[in-house]
């Protein structure tokens, strides 16, 4: 068994367990905890598809960035030691989660899976061409990040008390 097989199968097991741990714990600050242990264990998987960019916005974005947020929304909420009651249509829901499942279970082994044996080439340096070449997307994607941080911060402002 090759040392990547064993990173996989050791991350496809820390991913899953958090993943069960955030639908089953009861503190909710724990559950996000959790919540950035699986993302960071899905950045693992993005390098090992060599996929090094993937991986890096994987750990910036939503490690980094979502995971804080939702940890500082966590805080900041009141009442939050108060544990999440049970609803009404917690039955419902899981029969939605069950059905979802068999549907992307059954599309998946249906699907016929054809493996290429393509060429290698590094997404960093790919994704820096289309970027920075002349024509290059720098300028709109700072743009859409400006108009996003305004959006975040106007929301903060509508929302916050007096």
């Amino acid at each position: 068994m090759a040392i990547a097989d064993l990173v996989f199968w050791i991350m496809a097991i820390i991913s899953v367990i958090s993943a069960i741990l955030v639908i089953f714990n009861r503190n909710i600050f724990r559950s996000a905890l959790f919540l950035l242990l699986s993302f960071f264990a899905i950045a693992v998987f993005y390098i090992l598809l060599s996929a090094d960019f993937l991986a890096a916005v994987q750990v910036l974005v939503y490690v980094g960035a979502i995971g804080i947020l939702i940890i500082f929304a966590i805080m900041l909420t009141r009442e939050v030691q108060r544990a999440n009651l049970p609803g009404k249509l917690s039955w419902a829901a899981l029969a939605g989660c069950l059905l979802l499942l068999v549907l992307i279970s059954v599309s998946l082994l249906s699907m016929p899976w054809r493996v290429t044996q393509a060429p290698y080439r590094e997404t960093t340096a790919l994704l820096g061409e289309k970027l920075y070449s002349v024509g290059g997307f720098v300028l709109p994607f700072e743009i859409a990040s400006v108009l996003l941080l305004a959006a975040i911060i106007g929301a903060i402002v509508l929302v916050r008390e007096k």
